[in-house]
């Protein structure tokens, strides 16, 4: 029988998916092969598909885990008892804090999404879907309230917000001059700037 964990306590499937995010980070999703993925995570082949289907399965795993963070807290703060400006500024900052805390898995991502299988590619986008209909809801009710500016559709401040998110992985460095914080505080400030009435 396998060990479940490594000498750290790491759960297999745990090490699978840091030594997978780790290669196709290096590497390329399409350069790294199952046997690689193995051998940097000190398990078998069986083990892997034991756990994950296949490597697409685990290229999917790589993304669909921080967006699943991200829709848990998206969902905390968009319940809030706070009003609808702060809820908003508050969510647009944290997508963007756990997007550079995860720039590998994100960059992996959108990098090798054309990777996927079209079911798990179907899956992915109803998954950021329902994230970005959660966060426009908040834009919605703002503009509702008479918080936010009407003059700009919701959707297209949220194309607005989210393509600068996506775009992180292209210019963000650890060892810059701005943290994530500082980051994710800059571009929120810029959408309420931008919905101002």
């Amino acid at each position: 029988m396998p060990r479940t964990t490594d000498g750290a306590g790491t759960p297999v499937p745990q090490r699978l998916l840091n030594a997978a995010t780790r290669l196709f980070a290096e590497q390329g999703y399409d350069r790294t092969s199952v046997q690689e993925i193995v051998e940097a995570a000190g398990v078998t082949k069986g083990a892997l598909y034991h756990y994950f289907g296949s490597k697409d399965d685990l290229l999917h795993e790589v993304y669909a885990r921080v967006l699943r963070l991200q829709q848990e807290r998206l969902d905390v703060l968009a319940d809030a008892d706070a009003p609808v400006d702060k809820r908003l500024r508050d969510a647009a900052a944290d997508v963007v804090v756990t997007t550079i805390e995860n720039l590998d898995d994100t960059l992996i991502f959108f990098r090798s999404m054309h990777h996927l299988s079209p079911e798990k590619n179907k899956q992915v986008r109803a998954e950021r879907r329902r994230y970005h209909e959660r966060f426009r809801a908040l834009i919605e009710e703002g503009q509702r309230e008479g918080v936010f500016s009407t003059r700009t559709p919701a959707d297209l401040v949220v194309d607005y917000h989210f393509g600068s998110v996506h775009h992180l992985s292209t210019w963000y460095r650890p060892d810059g001059p701005l943290t994530p914080q500082q980051v994710a505080d800059h571009l929120a400030d810029l959408l309420l700037r931008a919905l101002r009435p």
